[in-house]
């Protein structure tokens, strides 16, 4: 199923939940990616990684929507490594390739105790079950 009009705009109602809360760029990113990919492989969950990967090049999950990285490029071990076979570990859009400072301002927006004593990877991992949560409570 197409996740884009003919015009080119995302269709929400075709969008994971988290995007549909997200910025209309955020939105288009992950839909024309996913269409493209589709078109391309022929394979629905192919065309899933794909568009997901598009996302996190310029987006991190924060909370139960996606917003702007500061920069763009890989937010993790498997984005890293790319292509049809990635390997390393996902992090679930957390940027975690960000400095811990923003790490810590992120775990901070998302009421994360005990962030300043926290390495970079314990942020990630609070910051994915944080977001983790968010998402459930909001769906």
């Amino acid at each position: 199923m197409p996740k884009t009009t003919k015009s080119g705009t995302a269709k929400d109602s075709e969008l994971p939940s988290t995007l549909q809360k997200s910025e209309d760029k955020a939105k288009r990113t992950f839909a024309k990616a996913h269409d493209a990919a589709a078109e391309q492989y022929d394979d629905a969950e192919r065309a899933h990684r794909v568009a997901y990967s598009a996302l996190k090049h310029s987006y991190e999950k924060v909370g139960d929507h996606w917003e702007p990285k500061d920069q763009p490029g890989p937010s993790d071990e498997r984005a890293e490594s790319g292509g049809p076979q990635p390997s390393g570990e996902t992090a679930e859009g957390v940027d975690a390739n960000a400095t811990k400072k923003h790490l810590i301002e992120l775990a901070k927006r998302l009421n994360i105790s005990g962030r300043s004593r926290m390495t970079k990877d314990e942020l990630v991992e609070q910051i994915m079950k944080a977001n983790r949560r968010e998402t459930r409570r909001n769906r």
